[in-house]
C-alpha cells in the first residue's frame, strides 16, 4: 500500500467588531507512508505534490481553496448577514448587531468546510503522538463586540510565549497542551471575548520531519498555534503583539510575514483599515476599543533593524502615534497597553527594559494608565511601580523555573513559576487577575499560587482599581 494523505480543514474567526466578522479557512495536509507508521504535516515546500499548485495551507495569502459562502445565524437559526469570495480564504462579515450571539457557517464550492468530527494531533494507543480522530467538532459560534459607546463587563486572556508546539511529545508541549485546554474552557465559562498575546507567538517545532521549525512556514503555526487552541480559534479573536521569537531579533528568519499572514494583520491594524489607530510598516502599533471603557494599545517593542531607532516604538513616526494614543485628557476609563518585551522585570534571564521606562512609562503616567501586559521573561511576575501594575505573563508554553533575583529593582510584588494563562475580569472600576495553570479533574479552573519575594502567599484573584 502506497502513501495515504488525509486533508484537515480549520476555521478562523479572526477579528469580531460591534457589527462585523472576519472569517477565514484553511487546512493542511498530512502524510504517511506506511499504514502502520505515523502521520506527519506536508511542509509547503511539498504542497504541490499533494494539492498541485498549493504554496501555502492556511492565512490571508494562502490560494483560494474555491467559492466560499459564509452565513451569519441568529438564535433561531434565520441567515441575518452573508459574505462571498473567490479571491482568498477569509472574508468580512457585515450588518451585524452588537454584542450579540450569533452562529455561523462556511462553505466552499458548495460543501461545509470543516463540520463532523475532527482529526486533531494527540495521544494515541500505541504510545507517543499522531494524527487521530479527536471524538470533538466545532462550535461555530461567536458574540459580537459592544457598541463604542455603551460601557460593558470584559473577561479575557492574556497569552504568551506559547511555546515550541505540540508535536512532539516532550514536557514543554505537554505543558502548552495543558494551557490550551484552560484556554478552551474560558471560552465556555466564563466566556471570555478575546485573547491577547503577549509576543513569542511561534517557535521552532522540534521533532517534525524536514523541518527547519524557525516558524517562517504554515506547517510551523499547525503545531504552535492553530491546532492548540483550534476550537478557541473558531470562537473568540486574537489579538497579536510581536515578540523577538517572532521576528529576526532571536531566529535567523524574521517570521513578521507570517505574522501578517497567519493574524490577518493588513486586514485589521493598518492604516488602510484603522485609519489613525494603527502605526505600521515596518512595526506594528494598533489601538482596539471595546465598549466606552476599554482601550487595548499593542507596542512593538522589538528591536528595529530596519529604523535608525533601536526600538520600533523610539522611531518619531511610531512614538508620535503613541504620545497621540496616550494624551492626557480625558479617555476610557481602562487604558491597556500590551507588549512583548516589560518595562519592570526581575527576571532571571531579563531586567528591567530601559528604554521603555525612558520612553513609554512616562506616557503611561500621564494617560492614568493602571495596568500594562507583556511577556519574555517565561515566569509570572507582578511588578507595582508608582501606581501601575506591570504584569509579566510569558509562561504559556515555555518556562523557566529558576527563581527571579531583580525583585527590588523590578519593583516586584508577585511572582510564580509556573505555564500558564492570564484570566483578567473588568467590570466598571474593578478589574481582577487570575493567572491559571491547569482545569482541575472537577472541570473547575487550577489558579497558580502566587508568592511575594519573601515567600508570603499572596491571594489570588489579584485586584486592581481603576479610581
Amino acid at each position: 500500500m502506497g502513501r495515504q494523505l488525509h486533508f484537515e480543514p480549520f476555521v478562523h474567526l479572526v477579528d469580531v467588531g460591534p457589527d462585523r466578522a472576519l472569517v477565514a479557512w484553511g487546512g493542511f495536509w498530512f502524510a504517511r507512508d506506511d499504514p502502520a507508521g505515523r502521520w506527519r504535516v506536508v511542509g509547503d515546500g511539498h504542497l504541490d505534490e499533494v494539492d498541485p499548485g498549493r504554496t501555502s495551507s492556511i492565512g490571508a495569502g494562502s490560494e483560494p481553496y474555491g467559492r466560499a459562502d459564509v452565513e451569519v445565524l441568529d438564535d433561531g437559526g434565520a441567515v441575518v448577514a452573508r459574505a462571498t469570495t473567490a479571491e482568498a480564504n477569509s472574508v468580512w462579515v457585515e450588518g451585524l448587531s452588537p454584542d450579540t450571539r450569533y452562529r455561523y457557517r462556511v462553505a466552499v464550492d458548495g460543501r461545509p468546510w470543516a463540520d463532523g468530527e475532527r482529526w486533531d494531533w494527540g495521544p494515541v494507543p500505541r504510545g507517543g503522538l499522531d494524527l487521530r480522530p479527536g471524538g470533538r467538532a466545532y462550535d461555530f459560534a461567536f458574540r459580537t463586540h459592544p457598541a463604542l459607546d455603551r460601557p460593558a463587563p470584559l473577561d479575557f486572556a492574556v497569552l504568551g510565549d506559547f511555546g515550541v508546539g505540540i508535536v512532539a511529545d516532550t514536557e514543554a508541549g505537554r505543558r502548552q497542551r495543558r494551557v490550551a485546554e484552560v484556554l478552551d474552557r474560558l471560552v465556555d465559562r466564563p466566556g471570555i471575548r478575546l485573547v491577547l498575546t503577549v509576543g513569542d507567538n511561534v517557535y521552532a517545532t522540534p521533532g517534525r520531519r524536514g523541518s527547519e521549525g524557525s516558524g517562517d512556514s504554515d506547517d510551523d503555526w499547525y503545531g504552535s498555534f492553530y491546532q492548540p487552541y483550534r476550537y478557541a480559534l473558531a470562537r473568540i479573536p486574537v489579538y497579536p503583539t510581536v515578540g523577538n521569537h517572532d521576528t529576526a531579533d532571536q531566529e535567523s528568519s524574521d517570521d513578521r510575514a507570517r505574522i501578517r499572514d497567519n493574524f490577518h494583520t493588513d486586514a485589521r491594524f493598518t492604516p488602510d483599515v484603522a485609519g489613525a489607530r494603527a502605526s505600521v510598516d515596518p512595526g506594528m502599533f494598533y489601538r482596539l476599543a471595546f465598549g466606552a471603557d476599554v482601550e487595548f494599545l499593542c507596542i512593538d517593542t522589538s528591536l528595529s533593524r530596519d529604523l535608525p531607532t533601536e526600538h520600533f516604538f523610539e522611531h518619531p513616526r511610531h512614538h508620535r502615534f503613541l504620545a497621540d494614543a496616550l494624551p492626557e485628557a480625558d479617555g476610557p476609563r481602562w487604558r491597556i497597553p500590551f507588549s512583548h518585551h516589560p518595562a519592570y522585570c526581575a527576571g532571571p534571564h531579563h531586567p528591567n527594559t530601559a528604554a521603555m521606562v525612558e520612553h513609554l512609562v512616562p506616557l503611561f503616567w500621564r494617560a492614568g494608565v493602571r495596568v500594562a501586559f507583556a511577556g519574555h521573561e517565561h515566569n509570572f511576575q507582578l511588578s507595582r511601580v508608582d501606581g501601575i501594575d506591570y504584569v509579566v505573563s510569558g509562561a504559556g508554553g515555555q518556562l523557566q523555573e529558576e527563581p527571579p533575583t531583580g525583585f527590588a529593582e523590578a519593583g516586584t510584588v508577585a511572582w510564580a513559576a509556573q505555564a500558564h494563562l492570564l484570566l483578567v475580569r473588568i467590570d466598571g472600576v474593578e478589574m481582577t487577575l487570575t493567572p491559571v495553570a491547569a482545569i482541575e479533574r472537577d472541570g473547575e479552573l487550577e489558579p497558580m499560587t502566587l508568592r511575594t519575594p519573601e515567600g508570603r502567599l499572596v491571594e489570588v484573584p489579584v485586584p486592581v482599581r481603576a479610581d
